[in-house]
């Protein structure tokens, strides 16, 4: 069973941005935080997030270890950047966006006319960092199940369109066409995992 700071300090490995906040992104729950993703969405630049309300213990322990006392807190390569106001000034001098940019892996371009696996899990995981892609199919007839801690608190047709907006430009282009997508928390993957009589693949959360 890993440890609190252990989980803080995964997801800080795992995800080139993170933003440690009250609430979820569609409906934030204080004013900073609110802010602090506004600024985000307008740099267009992909993160991973955690609803610190919903997990009371990274909310507690994490300002132990960024010496940060208040949410939100963003983080660029496991690195604190500050909070609300921090990120609101570096926005409005320029070098927010730059910072974001460099921290993001470019988004690979598909060589053939159809995507691998392979090819779909990084397309995900580029949208959605902290990602686990399981791929069934061949071709174009493909069924991907997403795990993320990003669809905490959304709703399944929410969930559902957050995948598929990663792979927006093999669709629109016609590499993907008979695509069936399944998001889960890890939370839900674990029961249903649990409940399946075949669910023998084990999941990292």
């Amino acid at each position: 069973m890993k440890t609190t700071e252990e989980k803080i300090h995964e997801q800080l490995a795992n995800n080139p941005i993170i933003l440690y906040m009250k609430g979820v992104p569609d409906k934030p729950e204080c004013g900073f935080s609110g802010k602090a993703v506004g600024i985000l969405k307008q740099t267009k630049i992909p993160y991973a997030y955690v609803n610190v309300l919903a997990a009371p213990f990274i909310r507690e322990k994490l300002p132990k270890i960024s010496h940060w006392p208040t949410y939100p807190q963003l983080f660029v390569n496991g690195e604190l950047v500050g909070g609300c106001d921090i990120v609101e000034e570096m926005y409005k001098n320029g070098s927010l966006l730059p910072l974001l940019t460099a921290a993001v892996p470019k988004q690979p371009e598909p060589t053939s006319d159809t995507l691998t696996g392979n090819d779909v899990t990084t397309l995900v995981k580029f949208g959605i960092p902290d990602a686990e892609v399981i791929v069934a199919g061949e071709g174009c007839d493909l069924l991907i199940t997403v795990i993320s801690t990003q669809f905490s608190e959304l709703p399944l047709v929410k969930k559902q369109q957050l995948v598929m907006a990663t792979l927006k430009e093999p669709l629109a282009s016609g590499k993907l066409h008979a695509v069936s997508v399944k998001a889960y928390t890890p939370d839900e993957w674990q029961e249903k995992s649990a409940n399946s009589a075949s669910g023998l693949l084990q999941i990292s959360v």
